[in-house]
């Protein structure tokens, strides 16, 4: 379905920045993103909702945005319309670490049963030749999870990572997306990377097994696949990069974005695809405002933005609301007598108002 600016700003008009992060993945559900939040924190340890909220009137109707962490990781999800769905391109590794909690085997035993249950397995749990138990699997939303009981000597990761799968078109450059967003990106680094050796065709030797790399707050892994996916990626998942000056904004908006369709209301796709919503973090301040004709403002400022501009979102935010004359007090007319000369109707005695015309009721009100 044709991505489009009326939509993917829903996700704008609540909390663009939560806590400390400064990127966060974002989820995009038909209606069931409180229900999905719900369920993962009740799965997932160290885990909850940190907010919802309801916003009315939308092109989508009514929607629930929820922002919640799992595992301490940050996350915000949105309740928007059947436009997008989950696919495997992009999933979240979970990292169970024996040398970090206790029973970390049976707890990733019981997570991979609660997530299952409804859902669809794409590697079974099991042994591999990379860890002792592993499994890949689609939950009952569509949502992708690597579950993994990790080495304890390897170099210590987030509890979540998301992973990013380069196939089709994008087989063979997960290294190169690695090197382009650590070279773009502040506070970033390379971690791990593993290569095919040519021993499990399709895959071509040299490609990227497995790779991992850190851009500002968070940590991405990414791998090739040369097998037959009918899977790329697209809007239903993104990743929120939030700025704290415009020339951030033009800085990633210059660098990452390279499809000009998708350009809408903060949204952009890189040269990948992969979707990315460049925002700043004053925006949450402006929308979580009571006042309901400037949470109006700013909203219809944003809606018809591509790149978000500050300054004017600002301004908007600050601007005091236009006045006109209320069509019941506004003065009566005039009318003329034979001669052509103006007369004022004899109604307007009673105002004590007559050499002006105007009614001593007469007043000017706000612009609805």
């Amino acid at each position: 379905m044709r991505f489009t600016g009326e939509n993917t700003c829903l996700s704008m008009k609540q909390g663009v920045k939560q806590g400390m992060e400064t990127i966060t993945p974002h989820l995009w559900f038909d209606t069931q993103a409180k229900e999905a939040a719900e369920f993962y924190t009740s799965v997932f340890s160290e885990s909850k909702v940190t907010r919802v909220a309801k916003i009315t009137g939308t092109p989508s109707g009514d929607c629930d945005i929820v922002s919640f962490e799992l595992r301490g990781n940050p996350f915000q999800a949105i309740s928007a319309g059947p436009l997008f769905k989950f696919n495997p391109s992009i999933s979240f590794i979970v990292n169970f670490d024996p040398s970090k909690e206790s029973g970390a085997e049976a707890n990733l035993n019981r997570t991979w049963e609660s997530l299952v249950k409804g859902g669809s397995v794409l590697m079974p749990l099991q042994e591999y030749p990379f860890s002792k138990r592993y499994g890949w699997l689609q939950d009952k939303y569509g949502l992708s999870w690597q579950l993994i009981l990790t080495n304890p000597d390897g170099e210590e990761r987030p509890g979540i990572i998301p992973s990013l799968l380069f196939v089709g078109e994008n087989c063979g450059k997960a290294e190169e997306a690695v090197n382009f967003y650590t070279s773009l990106f502040k506070d970033a680094r390379k971690g791990a990377i593993m290569r095919y050796d040519g021993s499990r065709p399709p895959d071509k030797e040299g490609t990227v097994a497995f790779a991992d790399f850190k851009i500002q707050n968070i940590w991405i892994a990414a791998m090739d696949s040369a097998h037959q996916h009918g899977f790329s990626f697209n809007e239903a998942i993104s990743f929120m990069v939030n700025c704290d000056t415009q020339s951030e904004i033009d800085y990633y908006w210059k660098k990452l974005s390279a499809v000009r369709e998708a350009e809408q209301c903060g949204w952009m796709k890189d040269k990948y695809g992969l979707s990315w919503q460049i925002v700043p973090r004053v925006m949450q301040e402006m929308l979580a405002t009571r006042d309901k004709a400037k949470l109006n403002r700013v909203t219809q400022a944003f809606l018809s933005m591509k790149k978000f501009d500050i300054k004017e979102l600002e301004r908007v935010a600050n601007s005091a609301p236009a006045t006109r004359v209320s069509a019941k007090a506004a003065p009566k007319p005039k009318t003329r007598s034979k001669a052509g000369v103006p007369k004022q109707k004899t109604a307007l005695k009673k105002t004590g108002k007559a050499k002006n015309g105007r009614s001593a009721k007469s007043q000017k009100r706000k612009r609805a």
